[in-house]
């Protein structure tokens, strides 16, 4: 212990004899962990942003649409028929795992209220579940309920955004708007949402569907959208769904579905490649920067072993063995990559919050970064020293003395 300390005590000496040598020769790793340390952050902050956007737009939630999400090729699947009432109401009388049930049908109109208007709004067509499904509960003024549905009411709930830029101060309960062409009572305003990847979620108007088809003349097919009982029970949901739906279309057991159900994970499946990506790219620089701070590494601690021949040749003369010698330069080597990473991660934490302060995008420093990139960091002090060390431990006593 008091050999490894006394190590500890030549190294830092050496270090501060040649401080800016030594700063220098620290650039790569400070450049390779302060690269792992501000993308990691920056990706991990996206990551508990997108979690939560996630929650949000209803996880445990399932899409019956005709096209799948995740797919380029559209033309695959537009020979698929569109998703239409006879399924909804075969759902809506069979499958026994389902929490929530609801059409769901969009159009964009123009919504007006006296001398304001607003341009290419999301106008919804849903029934009274939909609201616990997605988990958007009005604010002020009630839901829309059964009744509304089945008598066709032309009532409306609108987004946060939309309520704030139509009426302002004023409250928009009991007023009549302008949606396309048709007249609807506003009897509700939903609870501000935000933005989920630039898309505001706040810019809509519910309707009950009764009144959107009838109303809006929509005669494309519709999306059913569906809250699993059992968020655990979400695949046992998915094959009940399907199953009832082969049933309903007439599909031959040996043809593949005509349908597709979707859900939040293929949007995370997406997201994930696209990370994936980032984090691959983001390692191909740590790795380059780390191998080039590496070599600097070995390439200074060289030039220390040849500057200080004559230190070694004393030391050897006086009895010093050679795994002491061979210590004693690879704890320097140690010691700079350590001060490095430590830089490194300063640096990166630094980079991180400056893009989360001057972007949109979030940043989110994990421990397990920080142990990474000092891990690593040493890792490399490690590795690099060891031929200096071992160059310096070989020396023979006599020709070091003699060294000039």
């Amino acid at each position: 212990m008091i050999a490894l300390w006394e190590n500890f005590r030549m190294a830092l000496e050496a270090l501060r004899a040649n401080k800016m040598r030594s700063l220098l020769t620290t650039l790569g790793i400070v450049i390779g962990i302060a690269t792992v340390i501000a993308i990691v952050s920056i990706v991990e902050g996206l990551n508990d942003a997108f979690a939560a956007e996630l929650q949000s737009i209803g996880q445990g939630v399932l899409y019956v649409q005709k096209f799948p999400w995740g797919h380029n090729d559209w033309r695959k699947f537009r020979h698929y028929p569109d998703i239409s009432w006879k399924e909804y109401e075969a759902l809506v009388k069979d499958a026994k795992l389902v929490g929530g049930i609801s059409p769901m049908q969009s159009t964009r109109k123009s919504v007006k209220w006296r001398n304001k208007k607003l341009e290419l709004i999301e106008i919804l067509g849903v029934n009274e579940q939909y609201a616990s499904i997605r988990g958007v509960f009005p604010e002020k003024g009630r839901n829309i309920t059964r009744l509304d549905n089945e008598h066709g009411r032309d009532v409306c709930l609108l987004g946060y955004e939309v309520a704030e830029k139509l009426f302002g101060p004023h409250n928009p309960i009991g007023e009549s708007i302008r949606v396309g062409l048709s007249t609807f009572q506003v009897i509700g305003v939903i609870s501000k949402r935000g933005d989920f990847f630039d898309q505001n979620l706040d810019r809509f108007v519910l309707i009950p569907f009764s009144a959107f088809q009838r109303t809006l003349r929509a005669h494309h097919g519709f999306t059913i959208i569906i809250k699993v009982a059992d968020p655990t029970q979400i695949e046992a949901a998915k094959d009940e769904l399907r199953s009832i739906l082969r049933r309903v279309r007439k599909v031959e057991f040996t043809k593949p579905d005509n349908f597709s159900i979707n859900q939040v994970d293929a949007l995370k499946e997406m997201y994930d490649k696209l990370t994936g990506g980032l984090y691959a790219a983001m390692f191909a620089v740590a790795t380059i920067a780390l191998l080039v701070g590496g070599i600097g590494i070995m390439n200074i601690m060289l030039v220390s072993v040849t500057e200080r021949t004559v230190e070694i040749g004393i030391r050897k003369a006086l009895g010093a063995r050679r795994r002491w010698i061979m210590l004693q330069f690879l704890v320097e080597a140690l010691i700079i990559s350590f001060i490095g990473g430590v830089l490194g991660i300063l640096t990166g934490i630094g980079l991180a919050k400056l893009v989360a302060a001057l972007t949109p995008l979030q940043a989110s420093v994990k421990i397990w970064s920080i142990v990474i990139g000092l891990t690593f960091s040493s890792a490399v002090g490690l590795f690099f020293g060891i031929f200096p060390a071992r160059a310096a431990a070989r020396k023979h006593p006599i020709e070091a003395l003699h060294y000039e």
